[in-house]
């Protein structure tokens, strides 16, 4: 064995002494610790102070990506300190072989960079990502988290977010729309029904009044008949009760409408066979 092969060898096994490899073992218990402990005091602090919830979020992850980008920086050069011209091949060779094994990790650590300065939707967002729609928990190096409203935890790639559609509800704020739809008869009092609907809304407990309560009517075909869309937009006063306000809104709505005797679309099983006949039946 020449004298290189030698020098190299003891280079290599003076980074990797048993000294470093016990500070490299708490330098990452410490990291993941001390994430641990941020998580917790932004979750305590967003208890605490829940109006300001989002932005709690929103700077817990910056500080997460920060504090392992740092992390990792201190350990390599702080704790292993390699020669100048190792730490360059290593940096080459690491570069190639993670580029050829973990493209997609890649294209997702780029894509989630991307995503915190372009912020297409940030942490506490309510989002629509293909057939799934839920809120924003985590922005992370890798993957977005979204926990849907029936609780389930989805982990989705960064990287898809760059490509496919998404659709934010909230954007920021707290406060989202929410729509729901009203079916009544062609021969209802339409605004005799908006009004009543109206104040369904503006009486909830969930609500949001500094946004317009707005209405959109419109002919459709219900139950093999026509029948009256009436779509209630309003605003809830925060994405968390978005479930609860539009229950709240519909078992009210169909209670008064149906006190005050409103005629609602209904199935009948002649429609089909004769049309016209349901038509003349119902003028007649």
């Amino acid at each position: 064995m020449d004298n290189e092969a030698i020098e190299g060898i003891a280079a290599f096994g003076d980074l990797l002494n048993l000294g470093k490899i016990f500070m490299l073992l708490a330098a990452g218990t410490f990291l993941w610790l001390s994430n641990e402990l941020l998580r917790r005091s932004s979750q305590r602090l967003m208890d605490f102070i829940p109006s300001r919830r989002f932005m709690i979020l929103q700077l817990a992850t910056l500080l997460t990506f920060i504090w392992y980008f740092a992390g990792a920086y201190w350990m390599l050069v702080g704790i292993l300190q390699p020669p100048k011209e190792m730490l360059l091949a290593l940096a080459g060779s690491a570069a190639v072989a993670m580029g050829f094994a973990f493209k997609d990790v890649a294209a997702s650590i780029i894509a989630g960079l991307i995503l915190l300065f372009d912020r297409p939707f940030q942490v506490g967002d309510r989002v629509s990502f293909g057939d799934t729609y839920g809120e924003i928990i985590s922005i992370g190096l890798r993957s977005v988290r979204l926990n849907t409203l029936d609780d389930s935890l989805v982990t989705i790639p960064n990287s898809r977010f760059i490509t496919d559609v998404v659709s934010s509800g909230n954007a920021g704020a707290l406060d989202m729309m929410v729509v729901s739809d009203f079916h009544v008869a062609l021969n209802a009092d339409i605004e005799k029904v908006q009004a009543l609907i109206h104040e369904v809304i503006v009486t909830s407990r969930f609500v949001y009044l500094k946004k317009p309560v707005i209405f959109a009517v419109e002919e459709v075909a219900i139950a093999e008949r026509l029948a009256i869309r009436i779509r209630a937009k309003a605003y809830v006063l925060d994405v968390h009760y978005e479930k609860a306000f539009q229950a709240d809104i519909v078992i009210r709505a169909a209670k008064l409408l149906c006190e005050h005797e409103v005629p609602r679309p209904t199935h009948d099983p002649e429609f089909k066979q004769n049309p016209d006949k349901i038509e003349q039946k119902k003028f007649s």
